[in-house]
């Protein structure tokens, strides 16, 4: 049995909780509609590339084998 004195519990989210960055993505947005679409230019420019097999396996091909442990010094035996 609930306290006669006690105040009825208050919901968890009473109102809609909107952080200051949301707020401000949003507004950026509204301001310059062509927001998202010069993003996806820009993306395309260096990340949505078609990827060069024969490139990348001479890039790794050209690669310096590194031994196991950088500091240790070569010794000959």
């Amino acid at each position: 049995m609930a306290h006669p004195l006690a105040a009825p519990a208050m919901p968890l989210f009473w109102k809609p909780y909107k952080s200051e960055l949301t707020s401000f993505i949003e507004e950026l947005k509204a301001r310059k509609p062509t927001l998202e679409a010069e993003q996806r230019a820009g993306r395309a420019l260096l990340w949505d590339q078609a990827l060069d097999c024969a490139g990348q396996a001479e890039w790794q091909d050209a690669a310096l084998k590194q031994q196991p442990y950088v500091y240790q010094t070569k010794t000959c035996v």
